[in-house]
């Protein structure tokens, strides 16, 4: 099968693979079936992320812990920036950990396709498991970060309420808002290999105009719909109010959850048109 991208129907002896045309639909039921595929290949990234490291699986807390000191020096205690009534350094940290994740993942999928090409052009499986799986990586990270905040708060005494109940959901939201935008860069960078050098461009530029550093309330009121277009800015929100007890920002949260949705379908639709052209340009 050239394009990687089709349709297997199966008899007792033979099965087809046939290249699909026009705008495929997704196959969840195929990609079950390649669940264990997707497993290892998660592994396979992580254990090549850290291999022959010194510090190893550390490194997943350092990045966003070094942002987080440099960041509260800066901002925190030289510019003065507010922070909603809480410590500066646990409000940053709240939302350096899923926006870490959220530029994690976009950064590995968005080039996981073309880091692939020798499975691409070899064997047939679902493309779409290989920027999930890059996904699936970027998880294991956060989850190993996501034990540096706890312990922030357990120093400054905060106790989480029942909304932190939804920080699955949070989760779920902030890898569907990466996943549609590197499923999407994924296919492009397959036809364009410039779009590797935009890739960490666009996500410095994006942090900054997303409310990590900084709250939404810093921003003039009239203004702030624009940051609603940003669907990182109502999970972080909600981040923010799950763990630190800060109210919910229903409101954004919705935006976020629906951007983030509709982005996801898009870039899972546009991956699966452009998937039977891979292993002839890969």
């Amino acid at each position: 099968a050239r394009g990687g991208a089709g349709r297997v129907s199966a008899s007792d002896s033979l099965t087809v693979i046939e290249p699909r045309t026009g705008w495929a639909g997704l196959d969840w039921r195929e990609l079950i079936r390649y669940r264990d595929l997707f497993y290892f290949l998660v592994w396979r990234d992580v254990k090549v992320r850290y291999k022959q490291t010194l510090l190893g699986a550390l490194w997943a807390i350092i990045q966003p812990v070094m942002y987080m000191v440099v960041f509260s020096i800066f901002f925190g205690r030289l510019a003065g920036m507010p922070s909603d009534g809480l410590p500066y350094p646990i409000f940053l940290y709240a939302g350096l950990l899923p926006w870490t994740l959220f530029a994690s993942a976009v950064g590995q999928s968005a080039g996981s396709v073309v880091g692939s090409a020798h499975l691409v052009t070899k064997v047939y499986f679902p493309r779409l498991i290989i920027p999930l799986a890059a996904v699936g990586s970027s998880l294991v990270d956060f989850a190993v970060a996501s034990v540096v905040l706890l312990l922030m708060m357990v120093y400054y005494g905060i106790v989480p309420g029942a909304a932190m109940l939804l920080a699955p959901l949070l989760v779920a939201g902030t890898v569907a808002a990466a996943l549609g935008i590197g499923l999407l860069i994924a296919a492009l960078n397959v036809a364009y290999r410039d779009f590797r050098y935009v890739v960490p461009f666009m996500i410095q530029l994006w942090l900054f105009v997303t409310p990590v550093i900084y709250p939404v309330s810093l921003v003039p009121e009239r203004w702030q719909w624009l940051l609603l277009l940003n669907p990182m800015t109502g999970l972080i929100g909600g981040w923010r109010a799950a763990l630190l007890g800060q109210p919910m920002p229903w409101g954004g949260l919705a935006a976020a959850c629906a951007m983030a949705g509709a982005g996801m379908i898009v870039g899972a639709l546009y991956f699966r048109s452009m998937e039977r052209t891979f292993a002839d340009v890969v």
